[in-house]
Formats: C-alpha cells, sequence, structure tokens
C-alpha cells in the first residue's frame, strides 16, 4: 500500500492531552479548535489531513464532501455511529475508532448499574439526603443465583460476565458473530434471543446501534421476559426502544432500569429520566481518566502506525487495508493496480462492465480481497479522476455499474503466487495474468499472448497488438525513433497465427499513438 501521509490533524474535541503529544512527536502538526459549529468545521477542514473526535462532532457527509485533504477520521472511542461512514468510505477517507479504550470503563458503569438495580442504591442515597429513613421502601434482592442475559457478547460483554460470575450469576448471552465455544470458554452460554428473553433476571445490551439492533427490545421481547426483569444499555440509546421500555415499567414487566444512553442526548423527554425505577447516567460509559487516557493514547498511536506503515487497528470501512502492511503486500497490491491499469488502457476506453479477478496459489490464499481492490484502483482510477483508492473503490465501481467477482484456487504445480483480470468491456473479454518475481511486479499474459520474457510493470510500457513477423522489431524501432523515443526492452510471445500483443519499453512516453498504426492494429500505453 502506498505510504498515508498525514501532516497534519484537527483535533475537534476534549481529548486527553496524551493523544496532541504522541502525535507531535511523530512529526504531525497538531491544531486544537474545540466546540465548532457545522459551518466553521466546513471551513475548517480542508486544511487538514486527518480530523480527531469523540462523540460530540457529528461528521456529516456535508463536513467530508468539504474536506478535500481529509484522509482519516480518528474516533477516540468506540461507536462511530457520529461520523458518516458511507460517506467517508466513498471518498476514500479512512474510518478508525479504539476498540478497546473504553472497555473496561463501560463494563465497570453496566456492573454498577447492574448492582444498583438490585439494591435501589441512588434512590435510597436520596432519600437519605432528603432527611428519611425507609428501610423498608428499599428492599432489595440479591445476585447470587440470578440469571444475566448479555446481548452483544465483543469485548464489553465478555468483560461484564466475567465481573458478574464473581457475585454468583449465571451468564448466558446472544451474538451473531462470537462462536458459541469461545463464549462457553468465558463461561457464557449462548442462544438465540427467543430462548434468552425468558430465562433472564438482568438483561445487558453490548451491541452497536444499527437497523438490526435498533428497538432489539420493544413491547414484543418484554413480553416474553419474566414479568420483573430489570435491564442495562450502557452501549446506544435506540437498542432498547424507549416508549416499549416505559410501558414496561409502567406496567411493572420491569422493575427498573439502568440507562447511560438515550436516542437524543441531552433526553429532552424526561419520562424515563424522572422514572422512580429507573437509573440514569449523562452518557459516561467511557467517562474515566483512565479510558480518556488510553483513548487518546490509542488513536494517537493507532494514526502514527498506520501512517509509518507498521499497521493498521481499529479501520472500520478498510478493513481490507489491515494485512497489507508488508513488503510482500505492497508488491501484489502494485501487481494488481499495474494489471487493471494495462487492462484499461487496452480495451480502447469501452467501458467496463464486469471484473473478475482470480488468485492462484497458497501465499494468495488470504490476499484476494486487497488485490481485488487494488486492479479496480487501476482499471478505475482515469474515470474517477484519480480518487479511486483501496478504500472506496468496491463503491465506485458498484455506483459506476461495475459488477466485480473474486475466486482463489490452488496452485496448480507452481510455488509462485499468480493473479488472474478479466474484464468484459464493449461486448468483448480481455484478460491479463501476472506475478511476482524475485520482489518484482511482472506481466506475463495479455489477451491470450504469452510473453517468452515476464514484462517487468514498471517505467513507460507500450502495450502493441500486431501480427506477428520479422519486420515487425525494426519497423517498431524506426517509427519511435522517429517520435524521438527510445526502446529500451521488447518482450512478445511466441509466433503464432493471428494478432498478437506484444510489449516494449520506451524511454518516455509516444506523443502520438496514431504514428505507430503502420505496425500496430492498436497500441496503448501507461506509466507505472
Amino acid at each position: 500500500m502506498a505510504p498515508i501521509v498525514i501532516k497534519s490533524i484537527l483535533i475537534s474535541e476534549s481529548v486527553d492531552p496524551c493523544c496532541k503529544k504522541v502525535l507531535e512527536e511523530n512529526g504531525i502538526q497538531v491544531t486544537e479548535k474545540l466546540n465548532l459549529t457545522k459551518e466553521d468545521l466546513i471551513s475548517e477542514i480542508k486544511n487538514y489531513d486527518g480530523l480527531v473526535v469523540r462523540s460530540s462532532t457529528k461528521v456529516t457527509a456535508d463536513i467530508i464532501n468539504a474536506a478535500s485533504n481529509l484522509k482519516i477520521i480518528g474516533r477516540a472511542g468506540t461507536g462511530v455511529d457520529n461520523v458518516d461512514v458511507d460517506a467517508a468510505t466513498k471518498h476514500g477517507v479512512i474510518v478508525m475508532n479504539t476498540p478497546s479504550g473504553n472497555t473496561i470503563s463501560a463494563a465497570e458503569l453496566t456492573c454498577i448499574l447492574i448492582t444498583s438495580l438490585s439494591r435501589h442504591v441512588p434512590q435510597a442515597a436520596m432519600s437519605m439526603k432528603a432527611g428519611k429513613w425507609d428501610r423498608k421502601k428499599f428492599m432489595g434482592a440479591e445476585l447470587f443465583g440470578k440469571t444475566l442475559g448479555i446481548v452483544g457478547l465483543g469485548r464489553i460483554g465478555k468483560e461484564v460476565a466475567s465481573r458478574m460470575q464473581s457475585f454468583g450469576m449465571k451468564t448466558i448471552g446472544y451474538d451473531p458473530i462470537t462462536p458459541r465455544e469461545v463464549t462457553a470458554g468465558w463461561g457464557v452460554e449462548q442462544m438465540t434471543l427467543e430462548e434468552l428473553w425468558p430465562q433472564c433476571d438482568f438483561i445487558t445490551v453490548h451491541t452497536p446501534l444499527m437497523p438490526s439492533t435498533t428497538g432489539l427490545l420493544n413491547d414484543a421481547s418484554f413480553a416474553k421476559c419474566k414479568k420483573g426483569v430489570r435491564v442495562v444499555n450502557c452501549a446506544r440509546g435506540g437498542i432498547i426502544d424507549e416508549d416499549s421500555l416505559l410501558r414496561a415499567l409502567e406496567s411493572g414487566q420491569c422493575a427498573g432500569a439502568g440507562l447511560d444512553v438515550f436516542v437524543e442526548e441531552p433526553p429532552k423527554n424526561r419520562a424515563l429520566v424522572d422514572h422512580p425505577n429507573v437509573i440514569s447516567c449523562p452518557h459516561l460509559g467511557a467517562s474515566t481518566s483512565e479510558a480518556q487516557a488510553r483513548c487518546g493514547q490509542d488513536i494517537a498511536l493507532q494514526i502514527v502506525d498506520m501512517v509509518k506503515g507498521k499497521g493498521l487497528v481499529g479501520a472500520v470501512n478498510a478493513q481490507v487495508l489491515a494485512s497489507t502492511f508488508c513488503q510482500e503486500s505492497q508488491q501484489w497490491i502494485t501487481l494488481g493496480e499495474a494489471m487493471g491499469a494495462v487492462l484499461q488502457s487496452c480495451a480502447s476506453s469501452k467501458p467496463c462492465s464486469q471484473v473478475h479477478i482470480t488468485t492462484q496459489g497458497d501465499c494468495l490464499k488470504k490476499s484476494t480481497g486487497y488485490i481485488t481492490s487494488a486492479a479496480m484502483v487501476g482499471l478505475l482510477k482515469p474515470t474517477t479522476g484519480g480518487s479511486a483508492n483501496l478504500v472506496n473503490v468496491l463503491t465506485l465501481a458498484k455506483q459506476s455499474g461495475v459488477a466485480v467477482t473474486q475466486t482463489h484456487s490452488q496452485s496448480e504445480g507452481s510455488c509462485h503466487g499468480v493473479c488472474e483480470v478479466e474484464i468484459q468491456a464493449g461486448g468483448a473479454s480481455l484478460k491479463a495474468r501476472g506475478s511476482v518475481l524475485g520482489g518484482v511486479p511482472v506481466l506475463l499474459e495479455l489477451g491470450g499472448s504469452v510473453f517468452r520474457q515476464p514484462v517487468a510493470l514498471a517505467g513507460h510500457l507500450l502495450f502493441l497488438l500486431v501480427s506477428p513477423g520479422p519486420q515487425v522489431l525494426p519497423s517498431l524501432a524506426g517509427l519511435l525513433a522517429t517520435a524521438g523515443v527510445e526502446m529500451e526492452s521488447f518482450s512478445a510471445p511466441p509466433a503464432r497465427a493471428g494478432a498478437v500483443w506484444c510489449c516494449a519499453g520506451v524511454s518516455s512516453s509516444v506523443p502520438d499513438l496514431g504514428a505507430l498504426k503502420p505496425v500496430a492494429k492498436q497500441a496503448a500505453q501507461i506509466t507505472i
């Protein structure tokens, strides 16, 4: 992957000072401008390569559209629902979060709310401050032997489980991604939501907010729960439907709720906040000095590691890049992009409708994704004004109506990996095969013509569709000399009937490809 150059970063919210310190120590200029209006941010953002936010800054499509130099949006925290990830992806901007920075703080707050719900601690404390002594009013229940349902078994869900197990709680859960055998090792029995609801004395949610999780706890699911269930949400407002929760509290179906998050923050509708059986906090999940220092440091170090080519952690919209931070992968990316550029150039400017990428060989088993993206960058860069990159290219292809497919097959007697890219353009098919030999990306075949000598994909390359014969090479050399261009190398396939593709390495681009018509039926050139 080409180095991502980050020279300047804007921090638009109060982030731990260690964030700025780490970035500046690594040569990145940092500007802190807090509490910017949307209009101010739109005006300001064009001056920066990166933006670091927490949860208050709403990074909308309008802001991203105005950010002509923006390459990365760093979220010092976990959730990225305040960032328009789709708009960022379309513009090739990496969105990065700190997946583990606030894990412990959020898990601890969840456990505090569970224990507080069981013993009415905040209500009893307020009663004492009011001069009362209501021992009978605040009769609680032990957690020992109770069942805790954990919806979402990621980092935070795992930490909550281990802590509440120390109280003697039985932990069950649901997660569509984490394997059951993994969570069993944490002491969490996985099951479907339909099986989970009726077993729980307490339920806590730890999922991202998305269409499939919005209103996960609603009238229908509350009806399936035990009467008197208690619920906690320290994840995102909206996972528990607020109207349904209020109805469940009023009916007694839900005996209490601990809420750190709301659909609207701060909430204008105070019905839940003011309910006597609700313990509410102003979104404090990550509000510890340790979490803020950890998130600030993590986002800075992740950006620095990305810039230095050491690795990519926390990218929520550019997972394809995670495995590209080594010399070998960069060579294959160069190959893929170069092959795409060759095919685009040789397709006579006809619009591409379908692309199929095939990787072969065990060494490329996990590389098909980024090689596919690289090939698409080479194919689409000329038609996107150079804006295509590994982050946005598949989105751009879909918007352009280009169908992209990819497969991987085992090698057939070769120890080298091989990449094939086949395109459909103007009703015709054109295919290229390439590999990396001795650390050099090379083209092995184009349009059925297998080159005697693999073509090194570097410098100025001239591709010609010719009728083979002994006069091709001298005639081509003469035409190039007349154009003031020196031929530095030449590779062609073995003689066969019909037109074949050959490739010449030249000292500079040919000013007028039309001058090569006496020798070539078709000519195309690229510079790599």
